[in-house]
Parts: structure tokens; sequence; C-alpha cells
């Protein structure tokens, strides 16, 4: 006899949104353009640290180019809040990150936005902060 496991929509969502996630984690790392190209929408929009605006292209750039890499990514914690169709993401990660021919570790506190559009979770928005303790 098997028994099989049921969740609720807000429980399918959330397992959904967290694989996206790690996914992205293996993408960003590998470089994967392929499938960053699925997980961030069209209209993505992406501030950093520096309260810099990045769209999806200036994002897919900086990796087909090689100006930024991400060798490590390391999530230190993650919340997930879905409301209908829209959730917030909030979490931490330690990276190592290599820019401008540098190396460095980095740790991120950050936001994602994300919508359900046509069944599929994709990321719209992020805001990046250094950790307050930095």
């Amino acid at each position: 006899m098997t028994s099989e496991v049921r969740y609720t929509a807000q429980e399918d969502d959330e397992r959904q949104i967290l694989a996206l996630h790690e996914a992205g984690d293996r993408a960003l790392m590998s470089g994967d353009l392929e499938v960053l190209t699925q997980i961030f929408a069209d209209d993505y929009v992406q501030y950093n640290e520096s309260g810099k605006a990045f769209t999806k292209q200036d994002v897919l750039n900086n990796f087909r180019t090689g100006a930024i890499r991400y060798p490590s990514i390391v999530s230190t914690g993650r919340g997930i809040r879905v409301f209908g169709d829209t959730a917030v993401v909030h979490g931490s990660e330690s990276d190592e990150v290599e820019a401008d021919g540098k190396r460095f570790s980095v740790r991120y506190v950050y936001l994602d936005v994300l919508r359900k559009r046509d069944g599929k979770w994709k990321l719209v928005a992020s805001q990046l902060a250094r950790r307050a303790d930095e």
C-alpha cells in the first residue's frame, strides 16, 4: 500500500517557489542562461545593495560576458509567503562572487517578489542588501 502525500494549494505553491529558488541558485553558480531566462520574468528588475537597477537582460548579459560569476551560493535562511498569484520571499545567503577580476565573499539579505503567470511562478523583482552586521 502506497501512502500518497497531499498538499494544500498554498503548500504546493511554496514547494514550487522553493524549487525555483534552488534551481536559480544552481543556475547562477553554473551560469546556465537557459534556466535563468525561464526563472526571470521578462519585466524583471533587480536593485543591488547600492540601489542600482538591473533588468532581466542586464543580469543575463552580465553572465553572458563573464562580468560576474557566483562560484558559491549558500542559502542561510529563506521564508516564503504566498498571497494568491503573488509571493514574497525573504532570505539571506553567503556568496563567493567574482567581479571585475576580483573574488570576494559577501553576505546578503534579499527580498524577491514572484508572480504566477500561466500556471508558473516567475521572479519579477529583487532587492539585495548587505547584512547589517557586515
